[in-house]
């Protein structure tokens, strides 16, 4: 089955194309576009330089487009992408004004390029729809819960593969096929001990999960992508409060506020640098106070997630680090897991130092907790997925 992962964003479009079968898949071709404006242009011509290259014989030959969609109203899991996914995506484009519109768009016009392929949606926040009414609720009237507000959590797909490989590092196969299996039969029982794994996406966007078995218990992120750990200029975790006081304050409008919030903060707004990383190693080390405010801001933030489902899930077997921070940031996971020893985690130096974007244990070979970094591979986990659904 060739599937073809479209990943759109505000002004890009990258995809992966996919051969899939029942014992797995590879990636036959894989490309993308920056600057977008029209989305009907790009996918065009993608299915055309697809053709050209020799990469198939003609469009009709994807079998299924499967989407990384953000956040639906009234609507998760792994689902035909029809109109019912775009009236969702638009139901909720003012709390993710950034992704729910080039996705609906997407749909719109693979449905017009591809009229044969069958279109799958993969909802970020499919992989929480098992955690708990109390871990999900806010403490907020009933008119608010009984429009969508509550914790949804996002980067599922991070996070899903994260549950399936963890699993197989730490020998629990048992655990895995449950994980790979999720969206299909739902979490099982598990035979012996539990396994216990905290998932760390860091990257432009970053959150923190609690997995049980293979099953969310929590994310860090809540009712949009704008909550949790501080992201790269969006806010992160705030007391509402904040939102009130500021717009009377300072005089500033709702959607001026919105804008700051969303455009001027997270990590850019802390260190008034960057919101790169990269940058703000830099600028710390040649004393800039502000970058190093960002930086340890951030692994504040993690730190205070990693222990809060540390405590949910009753201790810890691997802390697991993911997505672009995590796998190349060496200091930032040496931040995390200082000092952390009497939990049992015990970070090996040496290991972590030599460790960048590659798979790899880099615990001691006495830590109680395995600390695993382990690539990120959303394109992988949507393909199996789609593969799955139309199976």
């Amino acid at each position: 089955m060739l599937i073809l992962v479209a990943n759109l964003g505000s002004t890009s479009f990258k995809y992966r194309l996919f051969r899939m079968d029942a014992s797995g898949g590879e990636v036959i071709a894989k490309g993308g576009y920056e600057r977008v404006t029209d989305y009907a242009e790009v996918i065009d011509e993608t299915l055309a330089s697809l053709q050209r290259d020799g990469i198939i014989a003609s469009a009709e030959a994807i079998d299924a487009v499967g989407f990384k969609t953000v956040l639906g109203k009234n609507l998760s899991g792994c689902v035909m992408a029809d109109q019912a996914v775009i009236d969702a995506l638009d139901g909720f484009t003012a709390v993710a004004p950034a992704h729910n519109p080039p996705y609906a768009a997407g749909i719109r016009q693979f449905a017009k390029s591809l009229p044969k392929a069958r279109l799958v949606a993969l909802f970020e926040t499919a992989f929480y729809q098992w955690a708990t009414d109390a871990s999900a609720t806010y403490a907020v009237p009933a008119s608010w819960r009984d429009i969508g507000i509550r914790r949804y959590g996002f980067h599922g797909a991070s996070h899903k593969f994260i549950a399936e490989r963890s699993a197989e590092l730490c020998g629990r196969e048992d655990v895995a096929e449950i994980a790979r299996r999720l969206y299909l039969d739902g979490p099982q029982s598990v035979t012996g001990t539990p396994l216990r794994v905290v998932s760390c996406h860091l990257g432009g966007s970053s959150s923190v999960t609690g997995i049980r078995n293979g099953v969310a218990i929590g994310s860090s992120m809540g009712f949009s992508p704008q909550s949790g750990l501080p992201q790269n200029n969006r806010v992160g975790e705030l007391d509402s409060g904040a939102i009130p006081y500021a717009m009377r304050t300072l005089g500033i409008s709702l959607d001026e506020a919105e804008r700051q919030l969303t455009k001027e903060s997270g990590l850019l707004g802390l260190s008034g640098v960057s919101n790169d990383m990269r940058d703000l190693y830099v600028a710390a080390a040649a004393g800039n106070p502000a970058a190093q405010l960002a930086l340890d801001t951030l692994v504040h933030s993690i730190r205070h997630w990693t222990g809060a489902f540390h405590f949910e899930l009753g201790g810890l077997d691997a802390l697991v680090f993911t997505a672009g921070i995590g796998e190349n940031g060496v200091a930032i996971r040496a931040a995390v897991c200082r000092g952390l020893e009497p939990f049992g985690i015990h970070l090996d130096a040496a290991k972590n130092a030599a460790c960048a974007a590659t798979e790899a244990l880099i615990s001691t070979d006495t830590s109680a907790v395995k600390i695993l970094v382990i690539p990120a591979n959303e394109e992988l986990v949507l393909a199996r997925e789609v593969f799955r659904k139309l199976s």
